[in-house]
């Protein structure tokens, strides 16, 4: 049996019982398993406790087409704004409205204790400053001066304004159209296409005072929107691809939303346009403990018995998966296989099968596998009750 979380502040080991704080950091899938595309695995909003201050980023699925911004509701709460694709406007999510399920998806405990507020005249000027130069600046001093501890990723909260800001909205399916046109991108537009950072590849949009007099702007307008609150994480090891794209130098992930609250999305803070007024608050949050979900679907009470095959398909992850197979091969003949297709299976469901399976005399080998191309993210380590095999007698 695979470990499963509680997700209302307690961590659960193999048995139900509750026994210690979750971790600061959960991460459910990673970019790095967002960027290979046609993630199957999602976690509900439900899941997702934001009572206090929490902290987080994601995206929506490739169905919603967006990204996720964590903010604060008030002292005592957080809420999530889906940030959409095509228009770069912002919607506040509530459990039942069809499009909280993400498959990328990093969000914290209640941080409030973990805050640790920076004096921005400490950093010197932040005018026209690289946003990630600054967050880096604040880490080192705070570690110098003793009053922020060393941790590998650190959370961050701020208020910003902008001379000029570019924000992309990446989501699931722009990411995996990138992979799976790069050998194209490679033949047909040049190795300097295909070897672009996947957010050169979406759709920008620019928020300015004006709209530029470039009649051919490729970054398209949305307004003069230049305050904006922020949430994200400086991880100290960008090249694990847990919280940022995996890169070297590509520490900071900061999603947001304008104050006004008519934009939002992915703060593309190293595009040459993008251009920094002011830095107004900044908050870091050094997370010390990380979680990581992960799927385990297993195969369970394979039985067969007077021409029927039964057996029941279990999700033992932490994960909701969608769009899994199943297939039953006898004595290992793979090109005559029957085959399952299962729309959705929530963490913690099962679902059972009854299949009529005319055999031969003889002994038969009925095998059957959950997931067999492989499609659904498992560590290493849980896939061993993916297959289960029975062998039968027919008279």
């Amino acid at each position: 049996m695979a470990k499963r979380w509680s997700f209302g502040g307690f961590a659960a080991s193999d048995g139900p019982k509750h026994l210690t704080l979750v971790a600061d950091l959960t991460i459910a899938n990673t970019v790095s398993d967002l960027i290979q595309g046609d993630v199957r695995e999602h976690l509900p909003l439900e899941k997702i406790p934001l009572q206090g201050d929490v902290l987080g980023l994601g995206t929506t699925t490739s169905i919603d087409n967006g990204e996720l911004t964590f903010l604060q509701d008030s002292a005592s709460t957080s809420a999530i704004w889906r940030c959409v694709a095509h228009d770069g406007s912002i919607i506040k999510l509530s459990s039942g409205d069809g499009s909280g399920h993400f498959p990328y998806v990093c969000f914290t405990r209640d941080a409030s204790t973990l805050r640790r507020p920076v004096a921005i005249e400490s950093l010197g000027p932040t005018e026209e400053a690289p946003l990630q130069r600054l967050v880096a600046e604040a880490i080192a001093q705070g570690q110098r001066s003793g009053t922020l501890e060393s941790a590998p990723i650190y959370g961050v909260r701020m208020l910003t304004h902008w001379h000029e800001l570019v924000i992309t909205v990446a989501s699931k399916l722009c990411m995996g159209q990138q992979r799976r046109n790069m050998k194209v991108a490679a033949s047909e537009a040049g190795s300097s296409t295909a070897g672009q950072s996947i957010y050169d590849m979406l759709q920008h949009y620019r928020l300015a005072p004006q709209p530029t007099e470039k009649t051919n702007d490729p970054i398209r307008y949305l307004g003069r929107a230049m305050q904006w609150d922020c949430c994200g994480f400086f991880d100290t090891e960008p090249e694990l691809g847990r919280v940022t794209v995996p890169q070297p130098g590509a520490h900071l992930h900061l999603h947001g939303c304008s104050t006004d609250l008519a934009y939002g999305g992915h703060l593309h803070h190293e595009h040459a346009s993008t251009r920094l007024k002011q830095l107004d608050r900044l908050w870091l949050y050094p997370l010390q403990t990380l979680s990581a979900l992960g799927s385990d679907m297993a195969i369970e009470d394979l039985s067969f018995e007077n021409g029927m095959l039964r057996f029941r398909v279990v999700n033992e992850g932490e994960m909701d998966v969608s769009d899994v197979g199943v297939a039953v091969v006898i004595n290992d003949r793979y090109s005559s296989r029957r085959y399952i297709r299962i729309p959705w299976l929530s963490a913690g469901d099962a679902e059972e099968f009854t299949l009529s399976l005319s055999l031969p005399s003889g002994k038969q080998l009925i095998t059957v596998i959950a997931d067999p191309e492989e499609i659904v993210i498992e560590a290493e380590n849980r896939k061993n009750n993916n297959r289960l095999d029975l062998e039968v007698q027919i008279p």
